[in-house]
């Protein structure tokens, strides 16, 4: 048991290791701009020791892109009952706060987000494969929270919901550093996390209510349809005349 111990420790070590300079080097360069060379120069490993615990370059990428997916949103899915219990509106702004934690935690969240980053701009089939795997319990946890608001709504329209509302609090997580400099000056810090949150969750909650409300959807389709248009009107002069008309 004792021996057991001591190899196993030395190697946990080494893999963690590789983990941190890998995580720090993709962020700074994506995975294009990563080299096998410089992981191991950075973590003073051998090249076998990243065959041995990830097989080759994709295999410890992977590895990252877990661990930064799951560094932001386990902490949601752990909260998932507590969710269930709180009014509609409560959770909801629950689950905003917690989705712009990060612009306040520490550095490791900002690589997180650097290397998501750099799959927007250079995606790669990791990233996609993972993200098929990964992603369906953080995004039924939307889901479940959308329903709340939508109950009669049909799953498509509930899951690009859950889409949009994951999308108001990612576009702060990805731009942090852009947005605490000048024009917008978001400072990063509790209040402005507080208010930040706050606010989204209000417009959140009144948009989802009005996607909701049967007479809303009346009056917008309505608002969407065309003017009939007099079949003896050609060009915009007549048509202006006969919605006076219409109106009047």
């Amino acid at each position: 048991m004792a021996t057991a111990r001591r190899i196993t420790r030395p190697s946990e070590f080494t893999r963690e290791q590789i983990m941190k300079a890998a995580e720090r080097l993709f962020a700074e360069s994506g995975y294009d701009g990563t080299s096998i060379r410089a992981i191991v120069a950075k973590a003073k490993v051998n090249l076998a020791a990243i065959n041995y615990h990830f097989e080759g370059k994709d295999g410890l990428y992977r590895e990252v892109l877990r661990e930064a997916f799951r560094g932001l949103t386990e902490h949601q899915l752990s909260h998932a009952e507590e969710l269930k219990m709180m009014s509609r509106e409560k959770a909801l702004s629950q689950f905003i706060r917690r989705q712009l934690q990060p612009l306040v935690g520490r550095d490791e969240y900002s690589r997180h987000m650097r290397i998501f980053n750099w799959e927007t701009v250079q995606p790669t089939a990791v990233f996609r494969s993972l993200i098929a795997e990964e992603a369906a319990p953080f995004l039924g946890l939307a889901a479940d929270l959308v329903r709340r608001f939508l109950p009669d709504a049909d799953q498509r329209t509930v899951t690009i919901a859950a889409v949009w509302l994951l999308g108001q609090c990612s576009v702060f997580l990805r731009n942090r550093e852009q947005l605490a400099a000048p024009p917008v000056g978001l400072v990063p810090d509790e209040p402005a996390v507080e208010w930040l949150s706050t606010t989204i969750s209000h417009w959140l909650v009144a948009g989802l209510d009005r996607a909701a409300d049967p007479a809303t959807k009346v009056a917008d389709t309505a608002a969407d349809r065309p003017e009939p248009r007099s079949s003896h009107s050609v060009g915009s002069e007549p048509l202006i005349r006969k919605r006076s008309a219409w109106r009047a």
